[in-house]
């Protein structure tokens, strides 16, 4: 599993998931801080990586592309840093891991984790 983290989300994340034997990269690492959300979901797709943001977005690109690819992952709250979300969301790539790699959106906030399988067709697990 490869994550890349998007620019709303600290660098620090990186070495979260490294340390969890997770291979990921922040967005500043490979691509101009300014670029769309669709050059970055292009660019994941194309190289094989997981979209992690704090985007709302990147859910919207798939519902309007009907896309199997990149899976995503959203945190939907505040408190975005590892130290606060970090278990969560390990959690989150653990328990869904089968389907991130299928394709998958899942959305992640302090209280629930919603995983719909790509494309966006109204299926929840």
């Amino acid at each position: 599993m490869k994550l890349l983290i998007d620019m709303n989300l600290s660098p620090s994340w990186v070495q979260t998931f490294q340390t969890q034997a997770i291979e990921a990269i922040h967005w500043s690492m490979v691509g101009e801080p300014n670029a769309t959300d669709k050059t970055i979901f292009a660019w994941a797709g194309k190289h094989g990586y997981i979209v992690f943001t704090h985007d709302l977005d990147f859910g919207s690109i798939l519902s309007a592309t009907g896309s199997t690819k990149p899976s995503v992952i959203q945190v939907r709250t505040q408190h975005v840093t590892p130290n606060y979300l970090g278990e969560i969301v390990l959690s989150a790539l653990r328990q869904f891991e089968d389907i991130l790699i299928q394709g998958a959106l899942i959305t992640i906030d302090e209280e629930k984790i919603r995983a719909r399988i790509l494309p966006l067709t109204g299926r929840y697990h």
